[in-house]
């Protein structure tokens, strides 16, 4: 819980584009992975050990939490290394490790850092969460609960005044939005079966979102079913029903995504932030729901369920091997200069043409992702409303950018 007494908006990084990100559109927290040792390992570019004070630095500028993933199965040869990362996440002061294994919370608490408890766990009531508060402040419950069963045990928290090692009560985190997948809690051993590829040390093929056959093995004869991706769950999404989930009691909103774009961050992050702050000025409205949907189905999606939030039995699964997004982003060119006292910034275009009236996607580690309406521009320091490859372009914008940055435009996507 923030200090306004709000629910907590986490958002992903897995990268310095989607930190930054995730920074400009208004997260309180963000949970990141170094290197190896995180359950996006093989999904992200991942940070290294030489970043986390440049991540500290970042988000304490913002007063923004930063926490630590170490949440994978740890082996003997990792003890070392886990070791190594704590000690250096302290040291930059990052303010917590998200762990499962039992070998990464002593650590993590013999040398005094906080510790929350990942949904690997699988923490489903409320005697397991009190055996954990004697380690952690955080608790992920379980992805498989109710809202019912949630109320419970935030309920119960309160009423038993059960306490972390900080001494305040234990805050209940949730997944409200992300990558929802046919694993229990994120626990799998698909990939691990079929490719010697272990989800559980992230390093997850994925093999579940891939298309499907029923065979008969009896009589060898096939079935044609209504839906081949049987095993590939559509993304969760909760902002249509988020008042409820506030009042059951959480703490903590946790966004997936750190293997997506930073542009997905942007969007999800902006959205959900909106909906956090009319849920406590009172403008929280079925009009405005559509609005945010509307912004969300924008990004990379499987289509949207609301988990087992509701009291679903059953999953509910996509029909496409990809993204649902209603829009793209095309690559345009890169960034050259920033001319501050005029606020202009230049670009060279390197492939497809662009036009006034685009909307233009701009990212980078600095910038993060930055979406405008292009209003104007000079093209080869002559006024144009058209641009094409080998072009250097030059707009206003009310950003600096960067030569690390790339310039994309946004089109719709075509059914």
């Amino acid at each position: 819980m923030t200090q306004s007494g709000k629910i907590e908006l986490m958002a992903p990084a897995g990268s310095f584009d989607s930190l930054q990100a995730a920074l400009d559109n208004g997260a309180d927290s963000i949970y990141f992975g170094v290197e190896q040792l995180n359950m996006r390992a093989r999904a992200t570019i991942n940070f290294t050990l030489d970043d986390l004070h440049e991540i500290t630095k970042r988000c304490k500028a913002k007063n923004v939490r930063t926490y630590l993933t170490l949440n994978t199965i740890i082996y003997d040869h990792d003890l070392t290394v886990i070791k190594t990362l704590i000690n250096k996440a302290k040291e930059a002061d990052i303010t917590a490790i998200i762990a499962m294994d039992q070998a990464v919370i002593a650590y993590a608490r013999q040398v005094e850092m906080e510790v929350h408890i990942s949904t690997q766990i699988n923490i489903t009531n409320i005697e397991t969460l009190k055996f954990y508060a004697f380690f952690a402040d955080t608790v992920v419950l379980s992805r498989e609960l109710s809202l019912g069963q949630i109320k419970k045990i935030t309920s119960e928290v309160i009423k038993q005044e059960i306490k972390g090692p900080s001494g305040r009560l234990v805050e209940i985190e949730v997944f409200a939005h992300g990558a929802l997948c046919m694993a229990v809690s994120g626990k799998c051993y698909m990939s691990l079966h079929t490719y010697n590829s272990s989800a559980n040390r992230g390093a997850c093929k994925q093999n579940c979102r891939a298309p499907f056959v029923v065979t008969d093995k009896e009589n060898g004869f096939e079935y044609e079913i209504d839906n081949e991706f049987i095993m590939s769950a559509k993304d969760l999404c909760t902002i249509d029903f988020l008042d409820e989930l506030a009042d059951a009691g959480i703490n903590i909103l946790k966004i997936e995504g750190r293997g997506r774009a930073p542009e997905y961050v942007a969007k999800t992050i902006k959205s959900y932030r909106e909906a956090i702050d009319a849920i406590a000025d009172g403008t929280y409205s079925k009009e405005r729901v559509k609005i945010w949907m509307t912004e969300l189905e924008k990004v990379y999606n499987r289509g949207f369920w609301g988990g087992y939030y509701l009291g679903r039995k059953l999953g509910e699964w996509t029909d496409t091997s990809g993204s649902k997004a209603t829009q793209k982003k095309i690559y345009i060119g890169k960034g050259v200069h920033y001319y501050p006292k005029v606020k202009i910034s230049e670009f060279q275009i390197q492939a497809f043409d662009m036009k006034i009236g685009d909307t233009l996607l701009i990212t980078g580690p600095t910038t993060g992702a930055q979406e405008i309406e292009l209003k104007e521009m000079y093209v080869n320091d002559s006024k144009n409303s058209t641009a094409k490859k080998g072009d250097v372009v030059t707009m206003p914008t009310s950003f600096r950018i960067r030569p690390s940055d790339k310039l994309y435009k946004i089109v719709k996507t075509e059914v």
